[in-house]
């Protein structure tokens, strides 16, 4: 191989080794001293080795910048050149594909590619440089004064060309961003309008949220859109939720506390508001900042972004806390829980919820599966719980029943559910605990035939005292049946005569109480069903903003929270103590007011309203009660 490059040994005389890594920045004088026998002709290619220490390093030598004839062959710059210097070191040196493209800087299959064109003709070498400008075009006077306005101004490259086009010149901001770079300028980071202020030209910016101190409060004046979001105040205070937010240790910081994050939540909750991007609404509303101890209301991401902040731990205390506090005012006052699941639909197509069963649609469908336990005198929700996965929805009735004895100590009720709550083992457990239930068999084939043979006069007649009830008076069959999965015997109530075309079944382990009793309780499981249908249509519970469990759940316990002041507020209004929350928010609760802080006063000013005297006669403020977020000072509501 006598056209082989011979080797050249390079010594290097310098003590850092490492401006080796910028050649172009690093004066380095090399010495190359040539072995004997080296040929005028031969051909000095850039892979030079240096050798040093018993260790090769690999090195690049750059043309000088006086023009030297032999770099110009030894190594080409322009790419027809090296396109020609390749392709003759391949046909006429005979070096191997592979050796040219290192030497030159190809792959070998980009060098293929070429051999492959330069056969069909495709190549034609360019050995001089495209014409054209060397520098910008871009006048001298134009360049510094775009260069001042960064300076002074700090503004971005489509800023800038929106300023030097008012003045008269067309520039594109990639021309001016390449400029500036040029000039050694670092980026400008990204940055809002109003930062810039750039806003729309009268537009107002609300404020940021932050807490109000109590005793900053003299001679406050605020109006609230929905100013009867105020008669709920002094319920907050009775039932403990401050104290909720404590014992629950919820999250806060230091411009919102955790009560005061809590009381925004329950605001928008109380007024129905149907997703947390709906806040914005309320963003100049004083007045309902006022009402949560704040001077607004947070934003939409900081009051979004807070749920993610919880844990299960915290959901669980916030319910056991809040649980207590209503117990204490023996609203929980019925015999009879009933219980029922509720699937809370999402469509997102990323969604990885499983699938439940949907009874309105009658199908299954992704979303967030919750259980619900309400107490039925009072239709008040004694338990909620949404982080609830297919294959833990038949144990939840038994995970109900450890919280409220956790809670109570003991569970004296009998629970109500359909067929598909639990399955007949978990029935089992909750008679090995002594805990009563009423729920409804399964219909087979055989259990339908079995009751088809039995005689007519065997069938007792009832009388069902149930108002609006078409069917009063149906016919029952009571017997002692056996359950698969259950050790111990049960009562079942056949009842025909309901306007269905199938008897209903029910069962249960209560062998003391009349049949009349049994399915007088059981016919009263309606009432969870107008609950949950009642949340769902004011409070917003389907309105599923986030396939995340934690946030679902938070949502949920919300609602419980929320549809228990209604409740409460309820049974103030003579008259009204029956109606749904819908109801009582249209008729006292959307309304404005003006509010004044005068002493230990927060005066509550309604307008003219044909339901103001029912406020006026239920006296909310007759025993005075100290607002504890808002300086321990009392209501006070007066009317136009």
């Amino acid at each position: 191989m006598s056209h082989y490059l011979s080797l050249v040994k390079v010594i290097i005389n310098f003590k850092a080794m490492k401006m080796l890594s910028y050649p172009s920045k690093s004066p380095i004088l090399l010495h190359i001293a040539a072995q004997s026998g080296l040929h005028n002709d031969m051909l000095c290619f850039f892979n030079i080795f240096i050798l040093t220490i018993n260790e090769t390093y690999y090195s690049f030598i750059y043309m000088a910048n006086q023009f030297d004839p032999f770099r110009y062959f030894a190594h080409p710059q322009s790419p027809g050149q090296k396109q020609y210097e390749a392709l003759r070191a391949f046909y006429i040196d005979k070096l191997p594909a592979r050796v040219v493209a290192d030497q030159f800087g190809y792959t070998v299959a980009s060098f293929n590619a070429m051999k492959q064109k330069f056969k069909t003709g495709k190549i034609s070498f360019q050995f001089t440089h495209k014409p054209g400008p060397r520098g910008s075009r871009v006048p001298k006077e134009i360049q510094e004064r775009i260069y001042e306005i960064r300076r002074r101004y700090n503004l971005s490259a489509y800023r800038i060309a929106e300023v030097v086009a008012i003045e008269g010149y067309e520039i594109t901001p990639r021309t001016i961003n390449r400029l500036l770079q040029k000039a050694g300028f670092p980026p400008v980071p990204r940055r809002a309008k109003l930062a810039i202020g750039e806003t729309v030209l009268g537009a107002k910016v609300p404020e940021e949220a932050h807490i109000l101190e109590p005793n900053a409060l003299e001679g406050r004046t605020a109006q609230c859109s929905v100013g009867g979001i105020f008669l709920f105040a002094p319920f907050i205070q009775r039932l403990g939720l401050p104290q909720v937010v404590s014992q629950a240790r919820l999250p806060g910081s230091k411009q919102i506390p955790p009560l005061q994050y809590f009381l925004s939540f329950l605001a928008l909750k109380l007024i129905g508001k149907e997703r947390l991007s709906q806040v914005n609404d309320l963003s100049f509303d004083q007045g309902m900042g006022l009402f949560a101890g704040l001077n607004v209301l947070p934003k939409c991401t900081p009051i979004s972004d807070y749920s993610y902040r919880l844990d299960p731990f915290i959901l669980d205390r916030v319910l056991q806390s809040f649980v207590r506090k209503i117990n204490h005012h023996r609203a929980y006052r019925s015999d009879t829980i009933n219980l029922d699941f509720h699937t809370v639909p999402h469509y997102g197509d990323e969604s990885v919820l499983q699938t439940h069963w949907v009874p309105t649609k009658g199908k299954r469908l992704k979303g967030a599966l919750t259980l619900f336990a309400q107490d039925c005198d009072s239709t008040l929700f004694q338990y909620a719980q949404a982080d609830i996965l297919r294959s833990e929805a038949s144990e939840q009735i038994i995970t109900f029943v450890k919280f409220w004895k956790k809670i109570h100590g003991k569970l004296a009720s009998t629970l109500v559910f359909d067929s598909k709550l639990t399955s007949y083992e978990h029935l089992n457990i909750l008679n090995e605990m002594g805990v009563n239930f009423i729920t409804l068999r399964k219909r087979g084939k055989k259990l339908l035939a079995a009751l088809d043979r039995i005689p007519y006069h065997d069938w007792k007649k009832i009388h069902l005292d149930i108002p609006k009830r078409k069917y009063k008076s149906p016919f029952f069959f009571e017997s002692i049946a056996e359950l698969s999965g259950y050790d111990d015997k049960i009562r079942q109530i056949a009842l025909k005569g309901t306007g269905r075309k199938h008897p209903s079944i029910f069962i249960t382990n209560d062998f003391q109480s009349p049949v009349d009793s049994v399915v007088f309780r059981y016919a009263k499981r309606w009432r969870i069903e107008n609950g949950i249908a009642e949340a769902i249509k004011f409070f917003s519970l389907n309105a599923l903003s986030s396939p995340i469990l934690i946030k679902v759940h938070f949502d949920v316990l919300m609602t419980m929270i929320a549809h228990t002041l209604y409740h409460f507020l309820s049974q103030k209004f003579r008259g009204f103590e029956q109606c749904r929350s819908s109801t009582i928010f249209r008729k006292f609760i959307n309304m404005k007011a003006d509010i004044v802080i005068e002493g230990n006063d927060i005066i509550v000013t309604f307008p003219r309203r044909v339901h103001n005297p029912i406020i006026k006669a239920a006296q909310l403020d007759k025993v005075p009660t100290p607002i504890s977020w808002l300086g321990n000072r009392k209501m006070v509501y007066k009317f136009r």
